[in-house]
């Protein structure tokens, strides 16, 4: 099995100290996060980060279950590409006056899908999503034109399949307190040995 690109996305309560303890999990098996956002999901006081690496599935698989068993977490998968829908956003500063000399502006905005978000004077900015292939190659672009500054965000991602984990979060959060526990695998076992 050789490594590829996969994307993890853990459902969480947005808890102080939470991403250093999953960070943790990374490390202390060296592997390397790509990209990784935070944000708001669409249950409210849901946080979801969405974490890119390249790994062996089985490994992935592992990781996985190791961020379930965090107690603020509510549920972790991951996916391949082929999946998800994703996308980064990437912002260029060029040279105003490199830019407007050499380069046609508006067919360089529509052959990369971009659009300026800033022109003053002495740069202007602009703005383009898609994923990182496609970014790049504007990079490549822009260089012998004055690129002065290129910043990508992190990847956002949503599954392919069109029912949302979010329907599952709300079930999950109409439940009685005590029916919490049988959704964690983990806390399932865990119960299972107190019992004996």
């Amino acid at each position: 099995m050789s490594k590829q690109e996969f994307t993890i996305t853990v459902y969480t309560e947005n808890q102080i100290g939470l991403l250093n303890r999953i960070a943790i999990i990374f490390s202390r098996r060296k592997i390397n996060v790509e990209s990784l956002n935070t944000s708001p999901s669409e249950v409210e006081g849901i946080h979801r980060f969405t974490i890119v690496i390249h790994e062996m599935e089985e490994v992935v698989k592992k990781l996985v279950r190791q961020i379930e068993k965090q107690v603020e977490v509510l549920k972790a998968y991951y996916n391949n590409n082929e999946e998800i829908v994703w996308q980064e956003l990437a912002l260029y500063k060029v040279s105003t006056d490199e830019i407007a000399e050499k380069v046609k502006v508006e067919r360089l905005l529509r052959e990369f899908g971009a659009r300026a978000v800033v022109i003053r004077k002495d740069y202007t900015v602009f703005e383009t999503t898609g994923h990182r292939e496609e970014t790049d190659r504007l990079i490549n672009v822009l260089e012998p034109y004055g690129l002065i500054e290129f910043v990508r965000s992190a990847r956002v991602a949503i599954i392919k399949a069109s029912r949302g984990f979010h329907e599952k979060l709300r079930e999950f959060e109409l439940q009685e307190p005590s029916e919490h526990v049988v959704e964690n695998e983990y806390l399932d076992k865990q119960d299972e040995v107190f019992s004996m």
